[in-house]
């Protein structure tokens, strides 16, 4: 993915637009803990090794639990990476991370110290048991699609923009942590 491409401009780390090659765009999401610091560590676990460049990083943004409601709220960011792991690598990475911040799954869409997901990998499209890419139901969800937009407004899903998309759901509660 390039500036121009399906990912469109992207925000550096200080936020500024600027072309930047991205391969993958991951999304996270913490609700335990010092949440933020949760999605910081990740990113830089996922960055260490080398495997793994961060390219552009949403703000993270204040969002309510979906599906399980009933546990605290989360913060969730997306960012852009480049990387040469092919996409069973790369959720293996992923996976990895939660498991080194000690991730404990004991309820679907349940409580997370941390939840790396593979949103997009280029305009890859795989469908299997344990990896599906793109995400499924990006669409249909505010935490993602708002900080999406800070690093790819521009992003085609469908036929429309991540900007659009989000302006066309229902946003209540989710907002960009000042």
């Amino acid at each position: 993915m390039t500036e121009g491409s399906a990912t469109g401009p992207v925000s550096g780390r200080d936020g500024a637009r600027a072309p930047a090659r991205a391969d993958a765009i991951l999304g996270l999401g913490s609700n335990m803990g010092d949440k933020r610091a949760n999605l910081n560590l990740a990113i830089a676990l996922l960055e260490a090794g080398g495997h793994i460049t961060l390219v552009a990083r949403s703000r993270d943004w204040r969002t309510p639990p979906w599906g399980v409601t009933d546990q605290d709220w989360f913060v969730n960011a997306c960012i852009a990476v480049s990387t040469a792991l092919e996409p069973r690598a790369l959720l293996e990475r992923c996976q990895n991370v939660e498991n080194e911040m000690a991730r404990v799954r004991t309820r679907h869409w349940g409580p997370r110290i941390i939840d790396v997901d593979i949103l997009f990998y280029g305009d890859t499209r795989i469908s299997e048991t344990d990896l599906v890419i793109p995400h499924p139901r990006i669409t249909e969800r505010a935490f993602v699609l708002g900080p999406l937009s800070d690093i790819a407004p521009n992003m085609d899903i469908g036929g429309e923009t991540v900007a659009d998309r989000l302006a066309a759901i229902d946003r209540t509660g989710v907002d960009p942590i000042d």
